[in-house]
């Protein structure tokens, strides 16, 4: 009766090991994000408007800086002709409005990247939801990232969704209706 026992027991045992798993596949992709912040449509959009208004803006302080070279020029030529107290009195003038310009650049500069940096961290987050809602409804289990912080070091090519990933972001950008805020030499030539 043992015997039998043990003959049923281990019969089971072996019938069971023999089964197969089901395994489930697991469906991976990698987006190449270098690749894709530089062929968005949007993200060029982003960086073209601040190259813009840095330029816009760029050139209105330049004007302030040629102004000053000359001045700086003219007060070269005066010095010696007005005397030491003028030169001085002017020189501390002209300091004083170099000092400013710099403050003046540092503080355009600050501010431009202060207001992209905040448009991309919404672009970016946008683009991460984008990427988690496009591998839930195409059955991914895991979509990584490679590129400039790229913490995957080979893939297969065939696995790479850059491209689609990219053709569906600017689909969807293109779609999305756009606000136009008037930039600031349209609003002082209202004036």
């Amino acid at each position: 009766m043992k015997k039998a026992l043990v003959i049923i027991a281990l019969s089971i045992l072996v019938v069971s090991c023999n089964k197969a798993t089901e395994v489930k596949e697991v469906k991976t992709a990698y987006v190449d994000t270098s690749v894709l912040m530089k062929e968005y449509t949007e993200a060029k959009d982003l960086e073209a408007k601040y190259k813009a208004q840095a330029e816009e803006k760029g050139r209105q302080l330049q004007a302030e800086i040629t102004r000053f070279k000359q001045d700086a020029a003219n007060f070269q030529s005066q010095a010696q002709a007005n005397g030491q107290a003028w030169a001085q009195q002017r020189g501390a003038e002209l300091q004083k409005r170099e000092q400013q310009l710099g403050y003046a650049q540092q503080a355009l500069s600050q501010q431009l990247q202060q207001e992209s940096g905040v448009e991309m961290d919404s672009l970016i987050s946008g683009v991460k939801k984008f990427i988690k809602d496009y591998g839930k409804k195409n059955g991914y289990s895991y979509i990584y990232g490679t590129g400039d912080a790229a913490s995957i070091l080979y893939a297969e090519e065939k696995y790479d969704i850059t491209k689609d990933i990219i053709k569906a972001l600017n689909d969807k950008y293109k779609a999305e209706p756009k606000t136009e805020t008037p930039a600031p030499a349209k609003e002082e030539a209202k004036k």
